[in-house]
């Protein structure tokens, strides 16, 4: 096995390397290192096994392994990778209003604009306006269809859609409750006092009908003009999306859980409306425009979704760990996080945030770097002595579960990539959330962190749970003919950032290299 190390100029690596260790990193685009035993000219030695091998073990599938961390680690980016974790969950941050003032003007039956988490990866947070559904008119439809996609959508919970007879468009991708996509049952307009439905004044009608508690299934036609969507249990601490936005705030003022929201689209060409165009908006007709990061903090100031139901000592193959065992009291599954050391005030800890992964984690498919991640963070965790790895069961298959997972392997054996077969079966790219994850590490007493990831997906609404990543820290695991397709994939489709990150395709790194 060789390993191979390089630099990408566009932004800055952070490489961990275990130490004693020869290896270096000139300018090359990369460069070759052999690093063998004396006793055993082709046994690896510990300084390939930070970068994805346990010690002494080697691989039978031709691979190239990148070279990760030194001990010290640099933050990478000031303005993606950090978040600011002081100052009052309440405060709102700097060009948006309170979440009380919000509340207010729900109330008083105004509407609020709620923007997208500001981690977005593109430069449009995007917003929704949103008013409490049992207080809809046909002049408050009007301006939402003026100003908005000219889609209406009510955010709902669980309870009400099933009175009403209401399923999912794709019931799918509500199968394990994690789809981070937003979910449409569907579409309906109400059968007393309307005619095509399509009017304001008609739509208007639809979503007093659904707020109401009078209503009855019978009491709508299907398909309609107005989109019911289910809000997901937990609200914004499960899912950081608008329809769990509306209904939290609509909740929290004392209305009916009941919202009417619709995105705000530029009248110009159409596109998601920038901040300024939404700024412009709220200046201009009076509107409180919060964030939905902000009541993401302002909820877990109040609520704690998450319960430690035990803990013991763990020894393993990498060191002594102790083992956390959380509980959701969303829905009783159980998450484990593995602690290293004392977390003492917070700051700086080495943190990897995993997700369940039954096929690498347990039986060591090639199809995916998952194990291979898995054992290279316990490994680093071990090496710094201090750090926490949390666990998130539920996550199968990038949030599809098991069975779905196997149904995508058939699809990537027929040509699909990871991302195009999970859209075939009908669900997101992306199924998971992390919310979960960080309660756990904000109730384990973690603030400041270097997160251990490729996927920037894992910093949204983190300012929303008080902690801040101040570094990343690149799992760098073993390219190989079985994942090199996955891999590349997830970088070119899903923005996860490698130490690969060159300007030439991840197949011209694949070398075929002797057996050990």
């Amino acid at each position: 096995m060789d390993c191979i190390g390089f630099q990408q100029s566009s932004f800055t690596h952070t490489f961990i390397n275990s130490k004693p260790s020869n290896f270096t990193l000139n300018n090359a685009p990369f460069i070759y290192r052999h690093n063998r035993s004396i006793n055993n000219p082709l046994k690896l030695t510990s300084t390939c096994c930070a970068v994805g091998l346990s010690s002494g073990e080697s691989s039978s599938s031709p691979a190239i392994n990148f070279g990760t961390v030194e001990a010290e680690i640099t933050q990478e980016t000031t303005d993606f990778f950090s978040s600011d974790a002081e100052g009052d969950p309440d405060r709102p941050s700097s060009g948006y209003s309170s979440i009380e003032q919000a509340l207010v003007a729900l109330r008083q039956e105004n509407f609020v604009i709620v923007v997208d988490d500001g981690e977005r990866e593109d430069d449009n947070d995007e917003g929704s306006i949103v008013m409490a559904a049992s207080h809809v008119s046909s002049k408050a439809i009007a301006f939402m269809v003026k100003h908005g996609s000219g889609i209406v959508s009510v955010g709902m919970k669980d309870d009400d859609l099933e009175r009403l007879k209401l399923p999912l468009m794709s019931p799918e991708n509500d199968d394990d409750g994690s789809s981070s996509a937003p979910s449409f049952t569907i579409t309906v307009d109400a059968k007393a006092g309307t005619s095509t439905g399509v009017s304001a004044s008609d739509r208007a009608k639809t979503v007093l009908a659904l707020a109401s508690s009078e209503s009855r299934a019978d009491d709508f036609v299907r398909p309609g003009h107005v989109f019911p969507l289910k809000y997901k249990n937990g609200g914004v601490l499960r899912r950081a999306g608008p329809t769990e936005a509306s209904v939290d705030l609509v909740t929290l003022a004392g209305l009916r859980p009941v919202s009417v929201l619709s995105a705000v689209v530029d009248s110009e060409d159409g596109s998601i409306a920038s901040m300024a165009v939404l700024q412009n908006l709220a200046t201009k007709h009076s509107i409180p425009i919060v964030s939905i990061t902000d009541l993401i903090r302002y909820r877990r100031k109040r609520e704690k979704l998450v319960e430690r139901s035990a803990i013991s000592s763990m020894p393993t193959k990498w060191g002594l760990f102790q083992a956390h065992c959380y509980r959701s009291k969303l829905d009783g599954t159980e998450h484990i996080a593995i602690v290293k050391g004392e977390i003492g005030n917070g700051q700086d800890v080495l943190v990897r945030v995993h997700s369940e992964c039954l096929t690498g984690d347990i039986f060591g498919s090639r199809r995916c770097d998952c194990g291979s991640q898995l054992d290279l963070a316990m490994q680093l965790i071990e090496q710094e002595k201090r750090g926490v790895l949390v666990y998130l069961t539920g996550h199968e298959g990038r949030g599809i579960g098991l069975g779905h997972k196997l149904e995508a392997y058939n699809l990537q054996d027929q040509g699909h990539d990871t991302v195009e077969a999970n859209i075939e079966l009908g669900f997101a790219a992306d199924a998971r959330e992390y919310g979960i994850g960080a309660q756990i590490l904000h109730d384990i007493g973690v603030h400041t962190m270097r997160l251990m990831t490729n996927n920037p997906a894992k910093y949204t609404g983190l300012k929303g749970y008080g902690l801040a990543v101040v570094g990343r820290v690149p799992v760098l695991t073993p390219i190989t003919e079985d994942n090199k397709r996955y891999l590349e994939t997830k970088r070119t489709k899903m923005g996860h950032i490698y130490g690969s990150d060159l300007k030439i395709p991840i197949t011209e790194f694949v070398r075929e290299l002797p057996d050990l």
